[in-house]
This record gives C-alpha cells, structure tokens and sequence, in this order.
C-alpha cells in the first residue's frame, strides 16, 4: 500500500525540530523533503539541526533544502537563538560525518520542483510562515491542484494573538506576523486549508510534568532529546504548536473540526490577525482536542 506523500516546511523554532519528529515516527507518511524557512531561527543553525535530527531517526535519505525568503516583521532574536542552543545539544552530536545531505537549490525552488514531479497529491505541513509555499506558487502557478490539503499551525480566531510589538494591537499569530502578505496570498488560492491556531493549542501546554515523564526515558534517543528540547522552553510558557498541528496528520481522530469562512488582515496595526468573516475563505479549523490522550500519544510516538 502506497503512503501518503507529505512535505514539510518548518522554520526552526524548538517546537519545530518536535514536530520534525514526531512525523518521522509515522510509518504511514512518506516524507518527500524537509524545507527550512528562516523564521523562528538562525537559518544556518536550524539547517544543520535538522540534518543532524534526519541522521538520528534514521532518514538521512530525506533531503533538506534551506528557503531564502524573508518576511517583514522578524521574530524576536531571542527567539531566534534556540535554533543553536538546539544544534548543541547532547542528544544531537553525531559520532561522526552526517549523512544527510542539503541541497543545493532554495527550499522554494526544491518545493515546486516536488509538487510539480509529484505522481499523486502531497500534503504540505507547514509550521513556520507561509512565505515559501507563496514563493514556490509563484515560481510554479500551475501545481496547486497538486496539494491535496495545506495543514498549517497559524492563526488565532477567536483568542489572543501572541505578538508583542509596539506597533501592532496584538491580535496576530507569529507565524502570520512575519508575513502577512504571504498568508494572504494563500488564502486567495484554491488550495484545501487545514488551519490548527492558538485556539486549540493553547489547550496543550509543555508541562514541567510532562518534561519530566520524558526524561524518565532518558535511555531512548527520541524520548532524550524530546526532554532536552521542551527543557529549553518550558519556562516561557510555551505550548505544542508545531507537535499538535502534525499529530493530527497521525491521530485525527483525538480532534474536534470545525469548517469556517474566515479572511486574513495583511496591513495596519492588525497585520497578520485571522478572523472568522462570513462570506470569507472557507477553511478547516482544529477546534478541539482529548488533551489526556494527545500527551499519551506523544509518549508512545517518542519511545524508542
């Protein structure tokens, strides 16, 4: 039986290199390539975590490729630094040379050379910005019918936003912020919208409870180095963004949906705001998830 094609573009937060993971325990995913947008990072450190992550779990054959784009509202440099602090972690040293290789070409290019060559349809996974995927759009108009569904952790429709910045209300998720024209730019596309926003992760925080039941399996490389990374982020109040959005890829059935008609803010002092607009762009929206059962799942996913 064939498996599902998925490619996934991430921009190197922490929870990112979670997710990264957590997909990679999916045996009913086949993991076409890994893109690496400059987001939430520094590119060249979160380039190399993710080469080194692949090596871990044992698929290097999985290519990576770095996108340059840019967004207008950059991510906080503090932020951006535990892309390095991750690249140094214990868990992630190789013994020697890896074996994941980066590509030459730009993460844009490299995803609309895939959608194009792509036999069947691919989902696209994105936990960063949406810029690359508008990149790749743009360099290959004709591929949209090639996605069969974008599942994107961004947007907050009904609760706060979690940017701070002096000149925006404070309504926006980040990885709208960073480049609300690109979101935009989606929205207007015919591609299948899975959004999960700040409203359904915000019911799935990094627990100092759950840090420490992975770190009781401190012997299983996933389970340690899973331990390491929510250890950097715990006290910052930080929540699985990245993880929840593709554990839904895996177990769809822990999750609520919901169908809205929604529209995104691409100027002004809301730029990047989601908000539920009647008559809008028609998208899917996590809305719901067995919280005890997704905490469960992520153990079962990382103990090996």
């Amino acid at each position: 039986m064939s498996r599902d094609l998925v490619i996934l573009d991430h921009d190197g937060g922490v929870d990112d290199y979670l997710a990264t993971m957590l997909l990679l325990s999916y045996r009913q995913f086949e993991p076409l390539g890994i893109v690496v947008t400059p987001g939430d990072c520094y590119i060249n450190a979160a380039v190399s975590a993710t080469r080194k992550l692949l090596d871990l779990m044992g698929q290097s054959h999985v290519p990576v490729a770095r996108s340059t784009v840019r967004g207008l509202n950059p991510f906080p440099c503090a932020w951006r630094q535990a892309a390095i602090n991750v690249d140094h972690l214990p868990a992630l040293q190789p013994p020697g040379e890896l074996a994941t290789g980066l590509l030459a070409e730009t993460g844009q290019a490299f995803l609309a050379r895939q959608l194009r060559a792509a036999s069947r349809p691919v989902t696209l996974l994105v936990t960063g910005p949406l810029t690359t995927v508008a990149a790749a759009l743009d360099l290959a108009p004709g591929v949209e019918h090639k996605i069969s569904r974008l599942l994107w952790m961004g947007g907050a429709l009904e609760v706060a936003g979690n940017v701070v910045d002096c000149e925006h209300d404070g309504s926006a998720e980040w990885n709208v912020y960073w480049d609300p024209p690109a979101a935009a730019r989606i929205w207007r596309t015919d591609v299948p919208i899975v959004l999960c926003p700040l409203d359904v992760t915000n019911q799935v925080p990094v627990t100092t409870g759950f840090i420490r039941r992975l770190g009781a399996r401190r012997y299983y490389p996933r389970s340690d180095l899973a331990a390491q990374c929510n250890a950097l982020i715990a006290h910052q109040g930080c929540y699985f963004w990245d993880v929840l959005t593709v554990a839904y890829l895996g177990r769809p059935d822990l999750f609520t949906v919901r169908e809205c008609e929604t529209a995104v803010v691409a100027e002004g002092l809301s730029q990047g705001r989601t908000v539920v607009r009647p008559g809008g762009r028609r998208v899917q929206v996590l809305d719901g998830v067995d919280v005890d059962a997704f905490y469960a799942h992520l153990l079962e996913q990382w103990a090996a």
